[in-house]
């Protein structure tokens, strides 16, 4: 019978390629989850530039002898995705690329057991039953690092701390401390070479508490802060850091879609403890396809409003201009609108695509705008200067609804009484200036040798016109069906599962269909 055989050294070398960060951070930031998901209120970190080694020991559950026996197989892991941030059980083993030997203890009960592994081959990493060391005093687990490279970074006391600070901020920062508790309930503290690391809260001069709550809980599902200074930040402050069980996933403004006018001078720090269930594989991201998809794209949708809310009230929002634009695509844009809100009745995944209003009423937030990602607007490559009559007939439609888009400004954000119990803004009288809309966005990119129509980047669908289905599309006219079918295609994954993506798209045409030709079945039922 012949025999699988696994070119092991390959296998991690990809594996460490695909996490966002240098090698040593990450074996460090994956020992300190695990220690973390264990339970441990307590994680000792020695760094030893003499010895050459790195040691982490905590005071969590410890392990059954069983478990540290599966502890050596690639992959296999006793955890439950959303219960923590150590699910995937690969982040130890890159541990064997830079470590000319693994030792780890565990102690649980009568159970006192380590062992020792190291990679011998491509093909091979065999690990024995070694006696224990002596690192873990009562309970819990420790793993020892001896470095291949003497001048390895990890054996520097500075590095450690520094990234231990910076990977898991939250932990150190007293402004997270009730939106962890449930995790934590003793706390968590970090012990670097003897020296406790002390919490430390924002240094800012101007910070401003942020709480959101999902649905009508009236405890806040995710709470963090904004801050601002008179002056620029460092590269590494700027933007908004998004955490979940205290580790950051991702830091800046891309991954959140607005910025302020000086987004130089503004920071801040976001726990969402409910996206441990979302994070990819290498914990560098968040899955943006089916449910976990669509559960980040509501916590990021939430997020944004708040965060907007703040921006008005330091009035460093960016306004949200009006662009004329050829009535056709208006008349796309109308289309879509009504096809999305009919559709997130039997597809309830891209409810965060769409806007709730008080009284159980939805609604898609679609607003004209040149090149912003807040709406669903078209960017200035298919923007046109409009006949003044067709202006005139959205100034009137917007006199007309209440909702209609269009404002430039931001308002100040609303008092605490005009706030329904999802955190999100009642609806303006007429002649009040209104916050940016927050939704799906449509635009434009140009990417050759790509066989996709268009792709889902968090809440905007990115039409290919390099792609020669949409320069045919062009040339005879049928640039509306071909925006259709991207929008569907790039919404698929998240909507239904892989089975369903074919009826998903096939409703969606549908649907599309009949809003173009006026016999929606909402219309219907009115009539």
């Amino acid at each position: 019978m012949a025999e699988t055989r696994v070119d092991l050294l390959h296998l991690l070398e990809d594996l460490r390629d695909a996490y966002p960060g240098a090698i040593e951070e990450t074996i460090l930031t994956e020992i300190i989850a695990n220690s973390l998901d264990s339970g441990a209120d307590l994680i000792r970190i020695t760094a030893d530039a003499t010895a050459a080694s790195l040691t982490i020991a905590d005071n969590g559950s410890g392990m059954p002898r069983r478990d540290l026996r599966r502890y050596h197989d690639l992959a296999a892991t006793t955890k439950t995705r959303g219960q923590g941030i150590g699910f995937a059980g690969v982040g130890i083993k890159l541990a064997l690329l830079a470590c000319k030997e693994v030792v780890t203890e565990t102690r649980r009960g009568n159970v006192h057991v380590a062992t020792s592994w190291h990679l011998t081959s491509r093909q091979r990493a065999p690990w024995k039953w070694v006696p224990p060391p002596d690192l873990v005093a009562e309970r819990g687990t420790a793993v020892k690092l001896h470095m291949a490279d003497p001048l390895s970074p990890l054996t520097d006391r500075g590095f450690v701390e520094a990234a231990v600070r910076r990977h898991y901020q939250p932990l150190l920062d007293p402004a997270c401390d009730e939106i962890l508790a449930p995790l934590y309930p003793r706390g968590s503290v970090f012990e670097v070479n003897g020296e406790t690391l002390r919490k430390q809260a924002s240094p800012a001069s101007e910070t401003a508490p942020l709480a959101i709550r999902a649905g009508r809980k009236r405890k806040p599902s995710a709470a963090g802060y904004l801050f601002r200074e008179p002056t620029s930040l460092s590269e590494d402050r700027r933007g908004i850091a998004i955490s979940t069980y205290g580790k950051i996933i991702k830091r800046g403004w891309d991954w959140l879609g607005v910025s302020p006018n000086v987004p130089e001078r503004i920071g801040g720090l976001i726990e969402v403890p409910a996206l441990a269930a979302s994070l990819t594989l290498n914990k560098g991201d968040f899955i943006r396809t089916g449910q976990r998809g669509a559960a980040y794209l509501a916590f990021r949708k939430a997020i944004q409003e708040a965060v907007v809310r703040q921006f008005a009230a330091w009035g460093d929002s960016r306004e949200q201009p009006e662009a004329a634009r050829p009535r056709s695509l208006r008349t796309l844009e109308r289309d879509l609108e009504r096809v999305l809100l009919e559709l997130s009745e039997g597809f309830p995944l891209l409810a965060s695509l769409v806007e709730h209003r008080r009284g159980g009423q939805k609604r898609l937030p679609l607003a004209p705008q040149t090149g912003a990602r807040n709406g669903l607007g078209f960017g200035p490559e298919l923007s046109s200067t409009a006949p003044a009559d067709e202006n005139a007939a959205d100034a009137a439609a917007a006199a007309a609804s209440p909702e209609a888009p269009g404002e430039k400004d931001l308002s100040p954000p609303p008092s605490e009484s005009e706030l329904p119990a999802g955190g999100a803004a009642l609806p303006k009288r007429r002649g009040e200036r209104r916050p940016i809309k927050l939704g799906l966005a449509v635009q434009f990119e140009e990417r050759p040798g790509d066989p996709e129509l268009g792709r889902l980047v968090e809440s905007t669908v990115f039409i290919n016109r390099a792609h020669p289905a949409w320069q045919r599309a062009a040339a005879s006219r049928s640039e509306g069906y071909h925006i259709a079918l991207s929008v569907a295609l790039a919404l698929a994954p998240l909507a239904v599962e892989p089975a369903g993506e074919h009826a998903f798209v096939t409703a969606f045409l549908s649907r599309w269909g009949e809003a173009v030709s006026g016999r929606s079945p909402s219309r219907r039922r009115k009539s």
